[in-house]
Parts: structure tokens; sequence; C-alpha cells
């Protein structure tokens, strides 16, 4: 290998790693904060924000602090769209298996996005928009996300957001929260318990080592998705789950 393709093959790393820590810093930093946690001498830095911010992918604030740029959401929407695609024959196993309905959703900044859905044979069955954000606190697949997340950076998000209720059920005292995320560690998957709607339980586990942080789950009635049902449930779920890693991990993207 050449020493300028090493150099040009070295830049681009560098500036992904740079768009990395930009979106794990909540989307907007100053270049000092880029060199402490990259630990790439300003000059450098400054060299690679100023091609990023040229091609769109950043932008500057009147703050002088760089910002994540519009054109990536164009990426990041293709992206989504085809994680989904990957996703349904995978959640059609599953709305096989449980009967219920089967979701896959994203952690995208401080929200939950459902990217796919496969909805259930019964008549009487959940219902959720693909592409509709939520707050993760109350939703079974944001609890799971969030599960993977040091304390500190849930309770910055929990701040962010807010913890207001969606039904009368929902958990929103952070001290509490987070110890539901203990719990959800603990057992392995996450339970929305009446918490986003009335009469509606989901499960919800998280995909590991997906390229962008993601969880799938099933949702239904109450007085079906009980806990015997759960106890069924709950193994059908992570083994799909690691089904669909492996997949992903086949499509070119690394998995733990």
């Amino acid at each position: 290998m050449s020493a300028d393709r090493a150099g040009g093959v070295q830049s681009l790393e560098r500036a992904f790693d740079l768009l990395e820590r930009m979106a794990d810093a909540g989307g907007e930093v100053g270049l000092s904060e880029l060199s402490a946690t990259s630990g790439l001498p300003l000059p450098t830095i400054h060299r690679l924000m100023r091609t990023l911010l040229d091609c769109g992918y950043v932008r500057q604030q009147p703050n002088r602090r760089y910002a994540l740029g519009p054109r990536l959401i164009r990426l990041g929407e293709s992206a989504s769209r085809l994680l989904g695609s990957w996703a349904r024959p995978y959640l059609a196993e599953l709305v096989e298996a449980t009967g219920e309905t089967a979701n896959m959703a994203l952690l995208d900044g401080d929200e939950a996005v459902y990217v796919a859905q496969v909805p259930s044979r019964h008549s009487m069955r959940m219902f959720t928009e693909v592409g509709r954000r939520v707050l993760p606190h109350s939703a079974g697949v944001g609890k799971a996300l969030l599960s993977e997340l040091p304390p500190e950076e849930v309770r910055a998000l929990l701040a962010r957001t807010g913890m207001p209720a969606a039904t009368d059920r929902t958990i929103t005292e952070p001290d509490a929260f987070l110890a539901e995320l203990e719990r959800i560690r603990a057992i392995g998957h996450a339970v929305d318990d009446n918490e986003q709607e009335l009469g509606v339980r989901c499960l919800a586990v998280t995909v590991p080592g997906s390229p962008t942080a993601a969880a799938i789950s099933i949702s239904g009635p109450a007085g079906r998705v009980t806990d015997a049902a759960t106890e069924k449930i709950v193994p059908v779920l992570h083994a799909v789950a690691h089904r669909l890693a492996l997949a992903l991990r086949d499509a070119g993207a690394p998995v733990a």
C-alpha cells in the first residue's frame, strides 16, 4: 500500500471517528473538545472539520462550535430504511412464533424511532406507524435501548427530554427509571406494562452488535401478553435478535 493511499484511508477513518464523537456528544462540539476526546492535534481536527463542513456533513454554529450537518439526514434515513428492510423477515418470524405484532426501533438522538413493523394476524392487534418517534422512558424498545447506556448518559437524556406520563403507569422519576434499567439488565429484557398505552404490553430486547443501537419487540393486548406468555416469548425474542445480528454481520456490519 502506498503512503498516499495509507494517508487517505487514515484521514477517512479519522473523519468518521470525529462524526461519531460529535454524535456521542449530542451533535454539537467545539474543536478543543474533539481534540481532548480523540487525541488528535488541533490542526488535524481543523483540517478534517473544514472538509466535512465543505461537504455539508457538519455545520458551524454562530458560537463557532460545530454541529452535525443536514447531509447526514439523507444518509441516516436511507440507512434506517435499509436496516428496516433487513429486519422485516425476522419480525415476520416473531409474528409467526408469538402471534403478536413485531417491531424494530433505533435510538436516534434522544428518541426511539420505529423503522420496521410486521402486524399480528389477530383482529385485535397493535399498530405503530413506521417512522413514529417516542420518548424512550415509556416504551419497551426505548427502555431496552437505554439499558445499554451508562447511568450518567441516561440521566442526561432524561434531563433533556423530561419524563412526561403517557399513562398513569409510566415511570416519571429518574431514580425509579434507573432502577428499572438495572432490573432489565438483570433479567435480559424490557417490559412496557401499560406504560405507553393502557391495555397494551410490550416485550423488547436489544439487537447485539447492531451498527446503531437497535431493539426488537412484540406488542399486544395485556390480556394476551401475560406473565405466562412472557416466559415463552422472551426466548424467541432473543433467538430472533441474535439471528438478525448475524444477518447484519454478514451484510458487512460488525457484530459483537
